[in-house]
């Protein structure tokens, strides 16, 4: 049994509360002014965050998207252990940007031999999209605070292969480097569009532990104090000389909280520990198995393992906490977003419980 949540704060890094304060755009302004260290002049929220892109699609629902000044941001935080994640928000990276056809303007084109026009699409208005992904506890392997990933020349990726091999040859190291800047430098039909589309991705731990104390360290701070079932709020005295952050605070404080809110957070320790339980299991299984195939193989097959067999287990929890929320009288929408499913699953078990 998951234990009762007694804390000041309710946890940011939980998605019902992360896009409760970033659907301030406020808030929302200043974490990004303060990541990219920056100042934005101007941010437009986008409200509609669940998407269908074809038919045969799944819906897909982003945590936060807006616009600001020249870019698509979306902000996704990813609290479960998930293999897949990297595919997952590449997807969403890219749906960042086929979104922007429902705004683009058209233009006419002259037709051959007709001296008639027709309405094209006119795609110089796409803008470049960065996709920000909060990782909680997962650093994929770095010791940074994030890792920046964006489209560059391919031949750029062999130079820094072919540099073992060129050892101490400054000359054509330099020439080589000259004829790569020329390049990545080309803008020719604004082909330097390509890099600006960035994948960012951010490991909480990390940040907390390499304190290198840039603008954005606080919130990751404030959300990891979030997260003990037992915070107190003596521990988050020191940002409320930061109004932006007191604002943060303010909007999950328990004693602010509706009563659906609180039940939301104890639903969630529930899955969480059935979630966390089995990896942890599993990944104990793997390192003794890897002790012969090699540790790291042998944990990446333990989770597999544990994520097949432990299905079933977890999905009766996921199940449980459904029905629980909607004896509560919540509406479907809002089940789906706080534990974080398809809102068609949370139809089809309001069917069978009816």
């Amino acid at each position: 049994m998951a234990q009762k949540h007694t804390g000041y704060l309710a946890p940011l890094n939980y998605d019902y509360f992360f896009k409760k304060v970033f659907s301030d755009k406020k808030i929302a302004k200043r974490f990004l002014e303060d990541f990219f260290d920056t100042e934005i002049q101007t941010i437009e929220l986008t409200p509609k965050l669940r998407h269908k892109f074809t038919d045969q699609s799944r819906e897909i629902e982003f945590d936060f998207r807006c616009k600001i000044d020249n870019s698509y941001v979306i902000i996704d935080m990813q609290q479960w252990y998930k293999q897949d994640i990297v595919y997952r928000f590449y997807v969403y990276h890219c749906l960042n940007t086929a979104l922007q056809l429902e705004n683009l303007p058209n233009k006419f084109a002259l037709i051959k031999n007709t001296g008639k026009f027709r309405k094209i699409k006119d795609y110089s208005g796409i803008i470049p999209v960065i996709t920000f992904i909060w990782l909680v506890d997962d650093n994929l392997g770095f010791t940074d605070d994030y890792q920046t990933y964006s489209m560059v020349p391919e031949r750029v990726s062999e130079f820094i292969t072919e540099l073992q091999t060129l050892k101490n040859d400054k000359g054509k190291i330099n020439n080589l480097r000259e004829e790569l800047l020329y390049i990545k430098n080309n803008k020719t039909k604004s082909l330097d569009f390509l890099s600006k589309n960035k994948l960012i991705f951010a490991f909480q731990n990390n940040i907390l532990q390499n304190k290198k104390y840039q603008k954005y360290f606080p919130w990751f701070e404030l959300a990891n104090k979030s997260r003990k079932i037992d915070n107190q709020k003596q521990e988050f005295e020191s940002y409320n000389n930061d109004e932006i952050l007191k604002e943060v605070m303010r909007k999950i404080t328990k004693d602010f909280l509706e009563k659906n809110e609180i039940d939301i957070i104890e639903e969630t320790e529930e899955i969480k520990e059935g979630i966390m339980s089995f990896i942890n299991y599993y990944i104990d299984e793997g390192i003794e198995k890897g002790i012969e195939k090699g540790i790291e193989k042998g944990i990446e097959k333990g989770i597999e393992k544990g994520v097949q067999q432990e299905r079933k287990k977890n999905n009766e929890k996921i199940k449980k906490a459904v029905i629980n929320l909607i004896n509560k009288e919540l509406d479907n929408k809002f089940i789906a977003e706080t534990l974080s499913i398809n809102i068609n699953y949370v139809e089809k078990i309001r069917e069978q419980i009816k």
